[in-house]
């Protein structure tokens, strides 16, 4: 039979954990304001009709980038509880890639625009808005099994990050999810990379 110290005890414990879930998640609200405030918005660049999203605020506050940092080391621990390696799209996942890696522990790769890299390499095209592209990894970089998550500044048609997947699959490595600091969601560049899942930070 349960005596009444007890039920206060098991009380007391339920009230710490919903206080510390509150304050979790009210920690990540503040982050998730923190950055949005450091996204500019520049209309009509590089042509009429397109807003231009500027990471450069974020990458100039110390506060701003940690909490990038914090946010996508949350969810990968949270979601993904064996990662080999994070890897990066060239060029701005270079600039979140190896400071999410360095706090996971693990290591970072990249993926470059062809002719980049020096040694064999692995490469796919893709399509641009006008003709097509490349990109390339080096060939030892991953290795068949690997547990990999994807990472970049922004999501918009997705051809980048499906072209980084095909690179995966090309090395037989897992890719378990793609993270990115923006997604803009009109674009609909998640369902090009399904049934690949996408973590935002900011939705536009």
């Amino acid at each position: 039979m349960e005596e009444e110290g007890d039920k206060g005890v098991f009380a007391h414990h339920r009230e710490e954990k919903e206080v510390g879930a509150f304050s979790m998640a009210a920690g990540r609200e503040a982050k998730l304001q923190l950055v949005q405030r450091h996204v500019r918005a520049f209309p009509d660049f590089p042509k009429k009709g397109i807003v231009f999203r500027d990471i450069c605020p974020i990458l100039k506050d110390a506060a701003a980038l940690k909490a990038v940092i914090d946010l996508f080391e949350e969810h990968v621990r949270n979601n993904h509880q064996h990662v080999d390696l994070i890897v990066g799209l060239d060029a701005r996942g270079f600039l979140f890639g190896p400071l999410l890696a360095q706090r996971l522990g693990i290591g970072f790769v990249l993926v470059r625009k062809k002719g980049k890299l020096p040694g064999a390499t692995v490469s796919v095209s893709y399509d641009l808005e006008y003709g097509k592209a490349e990109a390339e990894i080096q060939e030892d970089a991953v290795a068949p099994g690997q547990k990999v998550l994807l990472i970049d500044d922004l999501l918009a048609t997705g051809g980048t990050l499906y072209a980084a997947s095909e690179l995966m699959r090309k090395q037989q490595a897992e890719v378990l999810g793609c993270m990115v600091v923006i997604e803009l969601k009109e674009l609909n560049g998640t369902d090009k990379l399904k049934p690949h899942r996408v973590f935002s930070l900011i939705q536009y």
